[in-house]
């Protein structure tokens, strides 16, 4: 039902989220379920919300943004065919346009499951208590260590060893895999998935790429030459 009424995509001033129909109660409602399923994704960023033609009074618009606090995301934007909400929103500090050329609102490169495919390459080993996180894919060159996270909204791909907490797909996408030239995280995730590696791993490790397959996530070994 929050899927139906709620859609997030990944642009690169951070996230947008676009309501869909129902009642304002029902969609802050939905909003607030949305932002709470992956706290770890959204924490620290930035999102804009399109509201379509509705016209917001500022209590309205002083609400999203509060629930947007509450997650620790900072409201920044307010899109609107409304010229009344956008008045509004722009009275709040708001920005009321996002410009991508002559596609204006669309998010650049994006695909038909609403993910960018724009992807950030970390060229550094990411410590405990440190994180990463991208609504596209993310592309690390060296080791994710225990205590250390990465959230992707697509693929992630560790070229290193692989020991901290992971999730692909982190916007719903479980055909997002995750790949890493030693795979043993503390704990996998694939969009709802989860998983955790075995307490036995071989003395000598290989590349391994994990991704959902019936229903579970399942790791394979990930052989880099082209078939």
């Amino acid at each position: 039902m929050n899927a139906e009424r709620i859609a997030v995509k990944g642009i690169r001033q951070g996230l947008l989220v676009t309501l869909g129909e129902g009642d304002w109660s029902s969609l802050m409602s939905a909003l607030r379920a949305h932002l709470g399923e992956n706290p770890a994704f959204f924490r620290g960023g930035r999102m804009a919300i399109d509201v379509g033609d509705r016209e917001l009074m500022h209590a309205q618009i002083e609400e999203m943004r509060s629930i947007a606090a509450h997650h620790q995301v900072e409201l920044w934007a307010l899109l609107s065919g409304s010229a009344a909400t956008q008045a509004e929103a722009r009275g709040a500090g708001l920005v009321t346009e996002l410009a991508y050329g002559r596609e204006r609102h669309r998010p650049p490169e994006e695909n038909e499951e609403g993910r960018t495919d724009r992807a950030t390459v970390v060229q550094r080993t990411i410590r405990s208590g440190q994180s990463v996180r991208h609504p596209g894919h993310v592309v690390i060159i060296g080791d994710v260590n225990p205590g250390a996270e990465v959230v992707a909204g697509g693929s992630i791909v560790v070229w290193g060893r692989l020991r901290g907490l992971v999730h692909a797909g982190a916007l719903g996408d479980e055909d997002a895999v995750i790949c890493a030239l030693d795979l043993a995280p503390t704990q996998l995730r694939i969009g709802r998935h989860i998983s955790r590696s075995p307490e036995e791993r071989p003395s000598k490790p290989a590349p391994e790429m994990a991704s959902v397959r019936d229903g579970q996530i399942v790791a394979v070994p990930w052989s880099m030459e082209r078939e």
